[in-house]
Order: structure tokens, then C-alpha cells, then sequence
């Protein structure tokens, strides 16, 4: 049964009756991106594959309806039921916001410890997961006013850098992936945002890795899921750009 998303009081209702649908949301850049929509009105799926409580409690706390869908995208069953269950709650689908992933560290040169295991792992959630889903929103976001996929990817698709050879393998793929869903899926715009390396729950460890980017980096720091989200919205809101890769990263691409 089709649900009327409920229009939130903020000043700003610029997404006011749009559906969006964000994975990997129940914390980190994917929670900012999704409290960036929802405070401009959007109705906001949050999704995670086991994150349950805490993706709960992010749509708990927004507005306009929003909802928690727990999914797997590395299931293609899971990503098609995540997608269905949107529309049959809401009726419509105009955002989809391809945030979720999955990494571990793994040194470059040890080429033994890329296991078979994080190898098939990676590709699963960042690759197979992204495109099911996607495909099985395209005819729907095909039918809205202004549908677009932002792929959120990273500075590893761009340059021989990242968290493992495997990961940045997948985001290239993801790079090259929006480009040929833009050509081919006009007039919902694809595109998508490129950021180093990020501030979030699943990096805090990385220390050296923070330090390092805070040494090289022009701007002196790694980014914020603030920085992430915004760049996600300057790509929302720009309608008339679509395959384009948003490199986000402080200009660390310039010295690396």
C-alpha cells in the first residue's frame, strides 16, 4: 500500500515528496547523506546488512516517514526486496544513493594475504551488490521527474592507492560502471562522488593512515561524512550533470 511521505518542518524543502533510498546508512558518510536528504525533505530509506539497531535508530530520528530496511546487497534477492519493499510502501523511488561497501586493510606487496575469501568478498558487496541494485531500481527511477544514482566510490578507482588491491579494483569498476549507466540510462542521471580517505566509525583505527593524509594532503586532513554528503548533494542538485566522477579528497590525487 502506497504511503504519502509526510513533509517535515525545516526551512529547506527543495526534496519535498522524493523518495530516496541510501545503503549503508546506519552510520558514517551513508548516515550523513541521509540526514542531508531528510532535512531537505526527502523520504529516506536507510538500509544495512546487519547494522540493525543502529539503522533503526538513524531513521527513527528522521523525519518525512523515513524508514529502515535491513538488506544485503550482496544478495541479489535481498537488493531486488529492498527495492520493492520501498515502492511498495512508498509508491515511488527518485534518489538511490549506492554508499554501502566492504574493505579490510591488506599491504599491496603481500599478494598471499589477499586471500581468495576478501577477494570474492569485495567484489560481492562493491560491485555485484552496486550493480543489482541499481538494476533492479533503474525502472523505477525511470519513471520519476528527475531520477538519479550517485555512486559514492573513492580515490583508490583513480590512483594505485587503497585499503587493498581488491578495493580498488571495485571502485574503479564502480567509476567506469557510472559512466556507462549515464550513457546508457539517460535521463536519470548517474554519477558519482570520489572522496579519499574518510573519517568514519569503520576508520577510526587507521591512524597512521589519517596521519599520513593529514602530512601530504593540501588541505591538511582527511575528509569528513559532512564533505561526503555535500558533494552528493551538489551532484543532486546540478541537473544537468550526469557521468561525472566528484574527486573529493583535499587534493591529495595532486601529490599522490
Amino acid at each position: 500500500m502506497t504511503s504519502t511521505p509526510k513533509i517535515s518542518k525545516g526551512s529547506n524543502q527543495e526534496l519535498a515528496g522524493q523518495v530516496a533510498v541510501v545503503t549503508g546508512s546506519s552510520s558514517g558518510i551513508g548516515e550523513e547523506i541521509a540526514r542531508t536528504l531528510s532535512g531537505l525533505g526527502a523520504t529516506v530509506v536507510v538500509n544495512s546488512s546487519s547494522s540493525i539497531e543502529a539503522g533503526q535508530k538513524v531513521a527513527d530520528s528522521l523525519e518525512n516517514n523515513s524508514i529502515y530496511i535491513q538488506a544485503d546487497i550482496a544478495d541479489k534477492q535481498s537488493s531486488k526486496n529492498l527495492i520493492e519493499t520501498t515502492i511498495a510502501r512508498f509508491g515511488k523511488l527518485d534518489i538511490l544513493i549506492n554508499n554501502a561497501g566492504w574493505t579490510t586493510l591488506v599491504a599491496h606487496h603481500d599478494l598471499d594475504a589477499l586471500t581468495d575469501e576478501i577477494f570474492t568478498k569485495t567484489f560481492d558487496v562493491n560491485v555485484f551488490g552496486t550493480w543489482w541494485l541499481t538494476k533492479a531500481a533503474m525502472p523505477f527511477l525511470s519513471k520519476s521527474s528527475d531520477g538519479i544514482v550517485v555512486n559514492i566510490t573513492s580515490i583508490a578507482g583513480v590512483r594505485p592507492v587503497g585499503s587493498s588491491i581488491a578495493y580498488s579494483m571495485t571502485k574503479a569498476a564502480l567509476n567506469h560502471m557510472t559512466l556507462l549507466l549515464a550513457k546508457s540510462c539517460g535521463p536519470v542521471r548517474v554519477n558519482a562522488v570520489a572522496p579519499g580517505l574518510v573519517e568514519t566509525p569503520w576508520t577510526k583505527d587507521w591512524r597512521n593512515q589519517h596521519e599520513n593524509v593529514a602530512k601530504i594532503s593540501p588541505l591538511r586532513r582527511s575528509a569528513t561524512p559532512h564533505d561526503c554528503a555535500e558533494a552528493t548533494m551538489a551532484l543532486i542538485r546540478n541537473k544537468y550533470a550526469t557521468g561525472q566522477i566528484l574527486v573529493v579528497d583535499g587534493g591529495l590525487t595532486l601529490v599522490i
